[in-house]
C-alpha cells in the first residue's frame, strides 16, 4: 500500500472533484445532449480547427440482366469547425481537506461553476439558429406557437430529405412550450390518451408532430416590439459540438490537472494555490467549438 504523501492527497482532490464535474454538466444541457459531438482525447489550442466528415450522397441505379454496376466515386465533405470558445469557470476553497470529509461539500463549490459552463454551451448552440437558411422560417414574431407552424416545421425537414430513421427535435422557450401544451388535441386525454395526460398533469409535452420537443432558458430571442423568439427545429446532424483536451500544466509551477471525460464530453479540472487568499483554486474549464453542419436539417421557428 503506498505511503499517503501531501502529493497523494492533491492529487486525490483534484481527481475526486473532476468525477463530480462532468455529470453535472452533462445533467444540465439540453442542446449539448442532441446536436452531434465530436470528442477526442487529444491535445489542441484555442483557435484550432476541426474537420467534420459529413457522408456523401450516393445514387442507387437499376441494374439490367446480364449488365454491370456503375461505380460511383463520392468524395467525403467536411464541415470546419473552429476551437473558439474557451470558456472556464473558477472557483476558491478555503479548507479543502473538508471536501474529502464532507463529499456534499463539493457539490455545493462545483455545481454554480458547471452550471455557467452549461449555460454557455447552450447559448452558443442556440444561437446558431442564423445558420439554417436552406429551409425559409416558420411562424410568425410575436405570435404564439401553434399547431400549424410545428406542423409546418416537420414539412420542411421532410422535403429537405432528411432521413425518416432521424429523431427530429423542437427546443422552444417557455412561453411556446406553454402554448404548445395547451394546443386542445395534444393536451386532453380523449383527444391524445396517455401523452395528453402527462400534458395536462405532469407539464410535459414530450412529442408532437414527430418532434421531440424541450424547452430551453437560453433560446435566443432578437428584435423588439415585437420581439422574435428564434426557436428551432432539427435532426442531430444539423449542428456540431467539438470538444478537446487542453493541455496539462507546465510541471512545477503548482498546479494539478486532471481531466473528466464521459459520453463525448471533457472537461479540465486544475488545482491550484492562491497564496494572497490562503485558499485552494479550483477551474473546470472547457475548449469547444459550434456550428452548423447539415444547413438544410434545420428550420428557425419564430414565435
Amino acid at each position: 500500500m503506498p505511503a499517503i504523501t501531501s502529493a497523494n492527497v492533491a492529487n486525490a482532490i483534484v481527481k475526486l472533484v473532476a468525477a463530480d464535474a462532468l455529470p453535472a454538466l452533462v445533467g444540465n444541457l439540453v442542446m449539448g445532449n442532441l446536436v452531434n459531438r465530436d470528442y477526442e482525447p487529444t491535445l489542441a489550442q484555442a483557435g484550432d480547427t476541426v474537420n467534420v466528415v459529413i457522408p456523401p450522397t450516393l445514387m442507387a441505379n437499376n441494374i439490367a440482366e446480364g449488365g454491370t454496376v456503375t461505380t460511383q466515386n463520392p468524395s467525403l465533405s467536411t464541415s470546419q469547425i473552429v476551437l473558439n470558445s474557451h470558456v472556464e469557470a473558477t472557483f476558491q476553497i478555503p479548507d479543502v481537506t473538508k471536501v474529502l470529509a464532507v463529499p456534499d461539500l463539493l457539490k455545493i463549490y462545483m455545481q454554480p461553476a458547471v452550471i455557467a459552463i452549461a449555460q454557455k454551451i447552450e447559448t452558443d448552440l442556440l444561437n446558431l439558429y442564423a445558420g439554417f437558411t436552406a429551409n425559409a422560417p416558420v411562424g410568425t414574431a410575436g405570435a404564439a406557437l401553434t399547431e400549424a407552424v410545428v406542423d409546418s416545421a416537420e414539412t420542411a425537414l421532410f422535403n429537405a430529405k432528411l432521413p425518416a430513421s432521424e429523431p427530429k427535435y423542437l427546443v422552444v422557450d417557455s412561453a411556446a412550450y406553454s402554448a404548445l401544451r395547451q394546443i386542445p388535441r395534444f393536451s386532453e386525454f380523449q383527444t391524445a390518451g396517455d401523452a395528453g395526460l402527462r400534458a395536462l398533469i405532469d407539464g410535459s409535452v414530450g412529442k408532437i408532430k414527430d418532434f421531440y420537443v424541450f424547452r430551453s432558458q437560453f433560446v435566443a430571442k432578437t428584435g423588439s416590439a415585437p420581439v422574435t423568439t428564434n426557436n428551432i427545429a432539427f435532426a442531430r446532424n444539423a449542428m456540431g459540438l467539438v470538444i478537446r483536451r487542453l493541455p496539462q500544466p507546465l510541471p512545477g509551477t503548482g498546479a494539478i490537472a486532471e481531466y473528466a471525460e464521459l459520453g463525448n464530453f471533457g472537461m479540465r479540472v486544475i488545482m491550484s494555490y492562491q497564496p494572497n487568499t490562503l485558499a485552494q483554486q479550483f477551474t473546470v474549464d472547457v475548449l469547444y467549438g459550434c456550428a452548423v453542419i447539415r444547413n438544410a436539417f434545420g428550420v428557425q421557428v419564430r414565435s
